[in-house]
């Protein structure tokens, strides 16, 4: 779960857009047309301080609008910051003059609604999962704990239209964590509580669309045009969203012609290879599994270990997914980031950890029937509902019963949100996960494995690696070379010691039809509907 973007496993967003009309439309008739944009699972909240899956970001991404947000190719530019700054006081300290733009209720956004926003992500009492992207902030550690009160973190109001952030120690993908920091409209915040963003009619936005008719497990609902948004000229009015989670009956509708763009996945990929409106993307996205650490089963190495390399991670890629995601080599997807001396691809470097291993597979599952004391054992895989997570699952379960002889693998599915509040709970013995960084760093990713970590799901603990990440943190005592060399051993070791097991990285496939524009996907960032149009 996170985005970056916590999410449920595979949830990437199927974009739809459905005519209005029949046949091709003039310049004039397709200027209030509508989009529908189709979900694969349920948003989980509108609350950015919450947001930990892909489906509820798509929505924060369209409603919101932070300091930074991404262009349509993933280049980060400014948005309610009046330009991308400096930073000043060796890389700690930004300072922003902002814009003057409005809330969709017709109030100013000031550098105070950001302050607010900040401290509110912070503050204890609000419990977001999205603590470790403010880690850099100055008294972060002591605000977040408690120790010291929101107003001691390091963002400051300088005057109604100036915002300042001073951070601990210099953040070298920094101005990307700007894009998915954002304001809060105070009045709303106060009046909604720990109530604010579970529905449409308890949250307040600044972005190109305002959400409307959505009551926390809506199925439908609509973005309309923020009529107080002047960043950028919105040319889409209206987008109907509906969660749709059958990929055949999705494909059906662009078929027809009343969907324009649709993900899809595993033979319907297959099926569609040769579509010239197929656009296939190798996002940075891993998915892998969490073994409850509380769990003396599941916490058991030998078990991590038997599963893992019993595991082809290639015929499960290629025969079960079929979607164009490739085998997991190690935590961090390939294309994260390189090596700033050699220029080699850092998933590369730290080399295919994951190999297929049966024979080993064995010996490790032997090792953990005699620590268990146990010849069967049967431990469950949480997964979400959608069509991915249930074939992994199902592979899982053949592949476990067939080469591991007494280790029963049971599957036990559920809606998004509730996937999301089950991990987050640790109410699991096994859980299939995934994230999505916003970012090009690979300590994104293994954090996914830090102990204390709100992001992290597992409760896995290792001092080692604690101290690796750690070291990884400290970017004022470790230069660039240094903390990626420790980011390369800290995969290692967790790849070693399969504190967390990668699966594979995932692939996103869109048919589009070409009567729209503005459709871009990169290995970074969703779609943006504020940059469509008809043609």
């Amino acid at each position: 779960m996170k985005i970056k973007y916590i999410a449920i496993l595979f949830s990437s967003v199927l974009v739809a857009i459905v005519l209005t009309g029949c046949g091709q439309a003039s310049s004039d008739s397709n200027k209030n047309r509508p989009m529908t944009v189709t979900l694969n699972g349920e948003p989980a909240t509108a609350d950015p301080a919450q947001t930990t899956d892909v489906n509820s970001s798509t929505i924060v991404s369209q409603t919101m609008q932070g300091l930074y947000t991404l262009s349509p190719s993933g280049k980060v530019v400014a948005s309610v910051a009046k330009k991308v700054v400096k930073p000043t006081d060796g890389g700690k300290r930004y300072v922003f003059n902002l814009r003057k733009t409005k809330w969709s209720n017709g109030e100013e956004v000031t550098a105070k609604d950001f302050v607010a926003g900040f401290q509110r992500a912070v503050d204890p009492k609000t419990k977001s999962q999205r603590l470790s992207n403010y880690k850099f902030i100055k008294n972060f550690e002591a605000v977040s704990t408690g120790k010291a009160p929101v107003s001691e973190f390091g963002v400051k109001a300088l005057s109604k239209y100036r915002f300042e952030i001073q951070l601990s120690a210099p953040v070298p993908y920094f101005d990307y964590l700007l894009t998915d920091y954002y304001p809060i409209n105070q009045s709303a915040a106060k009046k909604f509580g720990s109530t604010y963003g579970t529905s449409s009619g308890k949250i307040v936005t600044n972005g190109p669309y305002k959400l409307v008719g959505w009551n926390g497990t809506s199925t439908s609902f609509k973005l309309k045009k923020n009529p107080k948004y002047t960043l950028q000229n919105v040319r889409i009015p209206t987008v109907n969203v509906k969660v749709e989670k059958d990929g055949s009956t999705a494909l059906n509708l662009f078929k027809a012609n009343k969907v324009q763009i649709t993900q899809l996945s595993g033979q319907l990929v297959k099926s569609n290879a040769n579509n010239p409106s197929l656009k296939t993307t190798k996002i940075l996205r891993n998915a892998y599994l969490e073994f409850n650490g509380k769990n003396k089963t599941t916490n058991n190495t030998n078990l991590h270990k038997a599963i893992s390399y019993v595991l082809d991670r290639e015929q499960l890629t290629k025969s079960v997914l079929q979607d164009g995601s490739v085998a997991a080599w190690s935590m961090v997807p390939q294309g994260d980031a390189s090596n700033p001396t050699t220029g080699e691809d850092f998933a590369k470097e730290v080399g295919n950890k994951l190999k297929v291993n049966t024979k080993a597979a064995k010996v490790y599952w032997r090792n953990a029937q005699s620590e268990l004391g146990k010849k069967r054992i049967t431990v469950q895989l949480l997964t979400g509902d959608d069509d991915a997570s249930k074939q992994v699952g199902e592979y899982m379960q053949a592949v476990l019963k067939k080469e591991l002889p007494g280790l029963n693998l049971t599957l036990k599915t559920v809606p998004q949100a509730q996937h999301i509040q089950m991990g987050s709970d640790k109410n699991y013995e096994i859980n299939l996960d995934g994230w999505s960084t916003g970012w090009y760093d690979p300590a994104d990713f293994l954090q996914m494995a830090e102990y204390g970590n709100a992001l992290s799901f597992s409760n896995w603990k290792d001092a080692k690696y604690q101290k690796l990440i750690s070291q990884i943190n400290d970017t004022t005592k470790y230069s660039t070379k240094q903390r990626y060399d420790l980011m390369l051993e800290a995969d290692r070791y967790l790849m070693q010691q399969q504190g967390i097991v990668p699966l594979y990285q995932v692939a996103q496939s869109n048919l589009v039809d070409k009567r729209l524009g503005g459709i871009k996907f990169t290995a970074l960032s969703g779609i943006q509907y504020q940059y469509a149009y008809w043609k």
